[in-house]
């Protein structure tokens, strides 16, 4: 069965698409793992992150994206007839065992997600719409997933900032999470509130198996330098007194212009400047990725 990881934080703008695609391409192409990367965030930017807006535009005219997977769980259709190995985009950037179920612009109606838990609440006493809140929240990504689960040794999620029904239910559906943050104050901010939101997402499903999704660590994507970096550091050891040593990684993503470089070419830095700083940061952070795993695992 493969691992399922979340890259989450509250805040925004803090390298959750970056660290997702470049871990998920480090691990296909450097050790040769089978790999798929969900794009959770209504931005599309993991999507686009590995493939161009044209080949996006090409799949998303033909309905093969997450939102037909989410509608077909949350409205179900008989005349639906994709299924999610019909949607997932095979080898992205021309790499073996790198694949991609593209993320949508337009996930999912709330409204429609709203009109169909007041149905279902009608069927249990009023105390009970708490239960069929969480029977979603629980079931929908693993509902979506369950088909490809034993394809893959990882499928990392990419979720939206903020903490909306994809990002719950993805962490859900997760053995572990990983927490990218910025050294930087609304970065720290949104780590610590998310830590918070998971205790009680826990509480909240305490009495069913499977929902124990642990931090596997926080990753530092810094940005800036020069003066900033005595400041970076200040916060970064403020973080380290929050933590255990084993919640955080010891490498972090340098600033590397060629990152941001890279986006432009619809690529991971990965793969399109792999004897970049940026590059080399990331394959050492997947050895040390791998290392993490293995001993959560045997925990």
């Amino acid at each position: 069965m493969g691992t399922i990881i979340s890259t989450v934080n509250m805040k925004g703008g803090v390298g959750k698409t970056t660290l997702t695609v470049n871990l998920a391409t480090c691990l296909a192409k450097y050790h040769q793992k089978r790999v798929l990367v969900l794009d959770l965030d209504a931005q599309i930017s993991a999507t686009l992150s590995l493939m161009s807006p044209h080949d996006f535009a090409k799949i998303r005219r033909k309905k093969r994206t997450l939102s037909y997977l989410l509608e077909s769980v949350i409205r179900p259709n008989p005349h639906n007839k994709l299924t999610i190995e019909d949607i997932i985009y095979p080898s992205v950037c021309e790499i073996s065992g790198l694949d991609i179920l593209p993320g949508d612009i337009e996930l999912y109606d709330e409204y429609i997600v709203s009109e169909m838990l007041h149905k279902q609440a009608k069927l249990y006493e009023t105390s009970e719409f708490e239960k069929v809140w969480n029977n979603l929240e629980r079931d929908l990504m693993s509902k979506i997933l369950a088909p490809v689960m034993e394809q893959y040794d990882y499928i990392i999620m990419d979720c939206a900032p903020g903490y909306n029904l994809l990002t719950r239910s993805g962490i859900a559906a997760s053995q572990f999470y990983i927490i990218p943050a910025r050294p930087e104050p609304l970065s720290v901010v949104g780590m610590q509130l998310l830590e918070r939101r998971i205790v009680k997402l826990k509480a909240s499903h305490q009495n069913e198996d499977g929902i124990n999704p642990k931090l596997l660590g926080i990753v530092f994507i810094l940005s800036g330098g020069g003066l900033l970096s005595r400041y970076y550091n200040q916060v970064m050891r403020r973080v380290q007194q929050d933590f255990q040593a084993q919640q955080l990684f010891e490498n972090s993503i340098p600033m590397d212009v060629n990152v941001a470089k890279a986006v432009d070419m619809f690529m991971p830095v990965a793969v399109a400047l792999p004897n970049s700083s940026g590059a080399k940061a990331f394959i050492k952070l997947t050895e040390e990725f791998l290392v993490k795993i293995q001993k959560a695992n045997q925990e």
